[in-house]
């Protein structure tokens, strides 16, 4: 497929993505055609060539790392000098004085209401308008649907009424602890009323009322026969919906039909690790559902169970409030758009010198351009700020050119100066040792820092490459370094002013489908400071909610802010392995298990352009995965193939068997192509190999650049 390009000034750009940006994404906004291209022309040039040194650098350090440790190889390791060495080469720079952040108009999603964030693939919009409207979702439906709630039914069809008692019996449980009332409990309540702006709880002729009044805020409704309570405990709401007459209510005295949780407070629109887009074409879908979404019309008709649907974004949910005026609470998930980084670039516009503009400057100008049309009417943002995550930088220098990028842009749109809210992905070495630096740079910006475990671990891999054969997988989240990384990223945070103000963010729930065990283990994200975390679906968030109510993250943060800095030293701790004796089954199965998650991911990035899905692992347990996967499984078997614990010979071999083992999963999808049948001639099973086999000489280790030029050559086919 020939791509066709128009020239406008110095760039040659895609015809498509041309006639969508003048027809589309410029209507409505107080700029001209003229001016816009003008403006983004010389800002383009002038940002690629800071972005292209960038680039260099990271490569430069790299080689001096990698030579540092060849040459000190047969040398005991010390770590001090091995952190003289980093300041030396200006990897680890000089700290400065304290501060605190001071950006301003921000939401309450980011300063106030703590709660889950999801992250979803803006390429497709249904999934998109599934999670712009995860603000509000169905705690019963989410029990009942979920291993949460023990029952031979669970998962079937057919509705078991002991699994709904179940349900209703959980959630009482819950509202006993988060909103008790005095004197009895909400198992034995048989109505609710509102009677002088209070919530009156009856149980027979006794009448009640909460123990802290304060958490009832509005009813929907006749006051003495309301359709709704709503309840405010820690900043997020439970609506109670009555309803007598639903089938949900039969066996319910009070009449309480659903129990509504205030579930995705925020959500990352994703343009980075959960899709495919690798041309114009992918671009533009990207961009016209950010865009549809930041207007507010944008919808998809689609059939399911036979019956055709339309799904649109949710209006405001109104109420009355305590003192009989209106209230109106936000009906959608705050919206946060994630840019590419900064080493991708894109052949949807070439740059004078011919060559491709850097993927991150078109993504930052023209997701800012969509994000305008909400400031007209300050539905997604009632601040007026414009919300961009952007990943994968590499310390102070490259913080500090995002930036640079953003005032670009705000110049050019007319925007106010820190209109554009930059939220740091701390998934990369440099920056987590480097991160006070980094958020120096963004002060006035900065709203989200978070942690993601599978990117840095990669990167940490990449980065000490000739350092030596580095421990199993499984070991990193209990090594040294981790520790240091996950509590540094929170002690940081919080001297810098996060509390009250920002997102403090810690990484996703990667299986869906086990929520009781989320319901254990993620609690321990905010009890570690975190008042944001990933959750991989609406189910996932409403769930994740509660761990909100029960603990007060911003109280939390206080008492973390006490204890003592993170050990540098721990954080620069290498994760290798002191003379490794595993066996050749416990290397073997290592390397299937990485194999199996790789191929898995990358057979349906490749062939059929789906960048983030449920991928089932090698024991058949369903994993939300995107690149990131790819990033640790690719980096971890190629530093053991270079330091001689396996050959790229019996990998293959593995590979082999491990695509036979993903070609079985994926049997009853129609549109999937073996790997098997013709190992030789799978583009997919060919860019898996490359991911490993070149894995030690990719920028960063980074999956990219092969996933991007072997998915351009599937589309060709």
């Amino acid at each position: 497929m020939t791509i066709k390009y128009q020239t406008v000034g110095n760039l040659r750009v895609s015809e498509k993505l041309l006639n969508f940006i003048n027809n589309e994404l410029l209507k409505g906004i107080d700029i001209s055609i003229e001016k816009f291209w003008l403006g983004f022309d010389e800002s383009a040039h002038h940002l690629a060539s800071i972005n292209s040194e960038l680039i260099k650098k990271r490569k430069t350090l790299q080689i001096k790392i990698d030579n540092w440790h060849i040459k000190n190889k047969s040398k005991e390791f010390k770590l001090e000098e091995y952190k003289n060495f980093l300041k030396e080469i200006g990897y680890i720079q000089e700290e400065g004085p304290d501060f605190k952040i001071e950006t301003s108009n921000v939401d309450e999603e980011i300063s106030s209401i703590a709660g889950p964030q999801l992250v979803v693939p803006i390429m497709n919009a249904r999934y998109t308008l599934n999670a712009a409207n995860a603000r509000w979702v169905s705690l019963y439906d989410s029990l009942y649907g979920t291993n949460i709630i023990e029952s031979e039914e669970g998962g079937s069809e057919r509705y078991d009424p002991n699994r709904g008692q179940e349900v209703i019996k959980y959630v009482r449980e819950l509202f006993d602890k988060f909103i008790p009332i005095n004197e009895t409990s909400w198992k034995n309540i048989s109505s609710l009323k509102v009677s002088n702006k209070d919530l009156i709880i009856s149980k027979g002729e006794k009448e009640y009322k909460l123990k802290d009044q304060n958490k009832f805020v509005g009813h929907r409704g006749d006051a003495n026969k309301p359709s709704a309570i709503i309840i405010k405990n820690n900043n997020l709401h439970f609506e109670i919906i009555i309803n007598p007459k639903a089938f949900s209510a039969a066996h319910d005295i009070a009449g309480i039909s659903d129990v509504i949780v205030e579930s995705a407070v925020s959500t990352i629109c994703d343009n980075e690790d959960s899709v495919a887009a690798v041309d114009a074409e992918d671009k533009i879908i990207c961009y016209k559902n950010w865009l549809g979404l930041m207007k507010g019309d944008l919808k998809i008709q689609f059939e399911k169970n036979g019956k055709k649907l339309e799904r649109k974004l949710n209006p405001d949910r109104s109420y009355i409030s305590r003192d009989g005026k209106g209230l109106k609470l936000h009906g959608r998930s705050l919206l946060l758009i994630r840019n590419v980084g900064h080493l991708m670039t894109t052949p949807s516009i070439i740059l004078k010198d011919g060559k491709e503009m850097p993927e991150g400057i078109m993504d930052a100008f023209l997701t800012t351009a969509a994000a305008v049309h909400d400031l007209k009417k300050n539905k997604n943002s009632k601040k007026g700020s414009i919300y961009i995550v952007k990943p994968k930088m590499h310390g102070p220098e490259e913080t500090a050119f995002t930036d640079s990028i953003f005032s670009k842009v705000e110049e050019l749109l007319n925007l106010e100066k820190n209109t554009c809210k930059i939220g740091i992905m701390d998934e990369e070495r440099r920056t987590s040792v480097n991160l006070k630096e980094c958020i120096r740079t963004l002060k006035n910006r900065v709203f989200f820092i978070n942690t993601g475990f599978l990117d840095r671990t990669g990167d940490e891999i990449h980065t000490s490459m000739e350092a030596g054969p580095m421990i199993k997988k499984g070991d990193m989240k209990s090594s040294k370094w981790i520790s240091a990384y996950e509590n540094n990223n929170v002690d940081i945070g919080l001297k810098c002013g996060f509390s009250g103000k920002a997102q403090i963010g810690k990484g996703m729930w990667a299986m869906p489908d086990k929520m009781r065990e989320m319901m254990s283990e993620k609690i321990n994200h905010l009890k570690a400071g975190a008042n944001c975390a990933w959750v991989p679906s609406p189910t996932a968030a409403s769930i994740h909610a509660l761990h909100y109510h029960e603990i007060d993250i911003f109280k939390e943060q206080q008492k973390i802010l006490n204890r003592g800095k993170t050990n540098l030293d721990d954080l620069l701790t290498i994760p290798t392995a002191d003379r490794p004796n595993w066996s050749v089954d416990e290397i073997n199965s290592e390397i299937s298990n990485s194999a199996q998650t790789l191929l898995g991911y990358v057979v349906r990035w490749i062939d059929q352009g789906v960048g983030c899905s449920k991928v089932p692992d090698i024991n058949n347990i369903g994993l939300m995965e995107d690149r990131a996967t790819l990033r640790i499984s690719s980096q971890h078997i190629a530093n053991w193939i270079h330091h001689g614990i396996t050959t790229k010979i019996q990998v293959v071999e593995i590979m082999k068997e491990m695509a036979k083992v993903v070609d079985k999963q994926n049997e009853d999808d129609q549109e999937y192509t073996k790997m098997s049948d013709n190992y030789e001639n799978s583009l997919a099973f060919k860019t898996a190999c490359d991911l490993i086999f070149k894995g030690k000489d990719q920028p960063s280790g980074y999956t990219e650049p092969l996933l991007h030029l072997n998915r351009l050559e599937k589309k060709l086919i």
